[in-house]
């Protein structure tokens, strides 16, 4: 079995534009929600119409973002069937159950919140308004927290063993499957990034009203709650993004040499290199600039403990190819023969290194028939893109720490009552808009691209989960998907836009400024409001 190359990456390319397209929605749905939450909760227990109003605008551009998502969504999920056949059905059984969890979550519990979020004003009570937006919050966490658990269980996989006589990974523990560790620092650390994106829309859009002396009062509230919120999240960001990063360098430890550009190892504790050029053929980084000892901490949270650099886990891995094909043999003589004890006995010792034979695929059709030479192919070929990772990776992290800069400055002007009094500090703030996107995005390659050359963590290569179809046809649905995906591009950008130069005041949820200056008129404003309010 010589692998179509060609499908693959047709494959890959469009399952990740269209993952990241999807990715675009899902965080900043994350945490403007919470963002509705709060909001909400004060109008509730101070009784001012002033932060219902706020909810109803907020509420209008979450809705938008909703249905973007909802509907970037759904197209996904048809690819395991139209690309990734193998895939789903060697590893279904697993990936399967938190899948449709996360459906029901989503199409459900949510779609049903949002629904009562937007008609249940007038028809219901204010606490049980409130809940039903608490309920969505919720209700969008625990949709994330399934898709995170099936995609942890990629990255590391846990509570699955194969089974040779029906040839697929079957569950042997569900609890080990939602308890997985990468699962959980998985979740809070992408919901904690959602909820940065949030803020950060939250904050900008404000700055925007404000240095057009628009919606004085209701921009300068929610940029309190924005600055408040997103100055606890970016914070938790970086915290649970060690964790996260704990775990990479315990479960996958190429992916964690390859964000570092280590190519051998060093000695404990490593350090970080702030700036480089890693150099993929001859395996150096050039004009290094290096931080003692901060890699280590990051990734064995120690300073006694090595963390293996890329050429020593390609010797690892060559012994683990070696291992897997034993195996290979083994599962080969159960198909024929389930009752062989020695079959068994061998399975059973090499069984985790199973998919590391099956990376021979792509050089030759019996990994047992494999040279020296494929053998060093294969084990190669686990060094996933490094220059990629490690740049992503810097990018990243610098923008984490950028906003935890932007938001602490923008809580320290809204402690002070200052927002609006200097328009420097409201174009950076708005400037800042598309960053937590570039963050998450750049997040999600370091994730999945890092993952690389596993569809399933030593499991299961990428190059065999694809669907026997050709390249043509790929490259069909590749650009029906760009053409859909393009057009509700356009749609949910003349939405945003639309609504949001209209604004509260041009949507008649909040009375129009008379003042053009962004530095005055919240007084008019507040009294054009009162009034309203009185009458």
């Amino acid at each position: 079995m010589i692998i179509d190359t060609d499908v693959v990456t047709l494959s890959r390319l469009q399952f990740a534009l269209t993952a990241l397209y999807h990715f675009l929605f899902v965080p900043l749905t994350l945490g403007l929600v919470w963002m509705l939450a709060i909001m909400e909760s004060v109008y509730v227990m101070t009784g001012r119409e002033v932060w219902k109003r706020m909810v109803q605008f907020w509420g209008v551009l979450f809705g938008i973002n909703f249905a973007m998502g909802v509907a970037t969504g759904v197209t996904m999920e048809f690819q395991f069937g139209m690309n990734w056949a193998y895939y789903s059905h060697y590893v279904g059984d697993v990936f399967g159950a938190p899948l449709a969890i996360e459906g029901m979550m989503a199409f459900f519990l949510e779609a049903t919140l949002v629904g009562v979020f937007f008609m249940g004003w007038d028809r219901i009570s204010r606490i049980k308004h409130l809940l039903v937006t608490w309920f969505l919050a919720l209700g969008t966490s625990l949709s994330a927290l399934w898709i995170l658990i099936a995609n942890a269980w990629m990255q590391h996989p846990v509570g699955a063993a194969f089974n040779p006589q029906t040839m697929r990974m079957e569950v042997t523990s569900f609890s080990e499957v939602f308890f997985n560790p990468v699962a959980q620092d998985k979740f809070v650390h992408t919901v904690s990034a959602g909820y940065v994106m949030g803020a950060m829309f939250v904050l900008s859009i404000s700055a925007w009203y404000l240095l057009r002396g628009r919606n004085v009062d209701f921009a300068k509230r929610s940029m309190t709650v924005a600055a408040s919120f997103g100055l606890a999240a970016a914070l938790s960001v970086v915290v649970l993004g060690d964790a996260s990063g704990y775990t990479v360098s315990l479960n996958q430890k190429m992916k964690m040499a390859s964000i570092e550009a280590m190519w051998h190892t060093e000695p404990a504790p490593a350090s970080f290199t702030l700036f480089g050029i890693p150099d993929v053929q001859q395996r150096k980084t050039h004009f290094a600039v290096k931080i003692p000892w901060v890699m280590g901490l990051i990734g064995t949270h120690s300073i006694d403990e090595t963390m293996p650099g890329i050429a020593e886990l390609v010797d690892a891995a060559k012994g683990r190819i070696g291992n897997g094909i034993q195996a290979y043999d083994a599962m080969l003589m159960l198909r024929q023969d389930k009752d062989n004890v020695q079959a068994k006995a061998t399975l059973a010792a090499h069984d985790q290194d199973l998919g590391y034979a099956l990376l021979l695929k792509k050089y030759v059709d019996d990994p047992r028939q494999a040279t020296p030479a494929d053998i060093q192919k294969a084990a190669d070929s686990t060094i996933p893109n490094v220059p990629v990772l490690f740049w992503a990776f810097r990018i990243m992290v610098g923008c984490g720490f950028y906003f935890i800069a932007l938001f602490a400055f923008s809580f320290w002007k809204a402690s002070t009552r200052q927002l609006d009094t200097q328009r420097w500090y409201l174009r950076l703030a708005l400037w800042s808009l598309p960053l937590p996107w570039v963050a998450i995005e750049l997040g999600w390659i370091v994730a999945e691209y890092g993952r690389q050359p596993w569809a399933i963590e030593g499991v299961l290569p990428t190059a065999l989960g694809v669907s026997s179809v050709s390249a043509g046809q790929v490259l069909t649905s590749l650009g029906g998907f760009v053409l859909f995906y393009t057009a509700l591009a356009i749609v949910d950008v003349m939405l945003m836009r639309k609504f949001i130069r209209k604004g509260p005041d041009g949507l008649g949820i909040w009375p129009s400024s008379s003042s053009p200056s962004p530095l005055a008129g919240e007084g008019e404003e507040l009294a054009a409001h009162s009034r309203q309010s009185a009458q």
